[in-house]
């Protein structure tokens, strides 16, 4: 088993409150998740208004594919156009 993990921190410009903030990251996250089948959640920054991180995780049998499968979440939300990724760690783990 493979377990992909992918901390992204964003920068969500257009975002002038937390529920302008919230928003943005809801429909981010339902997004994400109904296209590539992975658990979504924002885990940090939460009383940022233009700052959010959120945590991406894949589980599966190839570390190729969960490695696939994150780099195409990062396309994905870079493409929303909704925020800027200023970071971004993947790990991947075997168990």
């Amino acid at each position: 088993m493979v377990v992909g993990i992918c901390h992204i921190s964003l920068i969500i410009h257009d975002s002038d409150s937390l529920k302008g903030k919230r928003h943005v990251l809801k429909s981010l996250q339902e997004k994400v998740r109904n296209r590539f089948n992975v658990a979504v959640a924002e885990v940090g920054s939460n009383d940022a208004w233009q700052r959010a991180e959120i945590g991406v995780c894949a589980v599966g049998n190839d570390r190729a594919f969960i490695n696939s499968v994150i780099d195409k979440v990062m396309n994905f939300i870079e493409s929303l156009h909704v925020a800027e990724i200023i970071d971004h760690r993947i790990e991947l783990i075997n168990c």
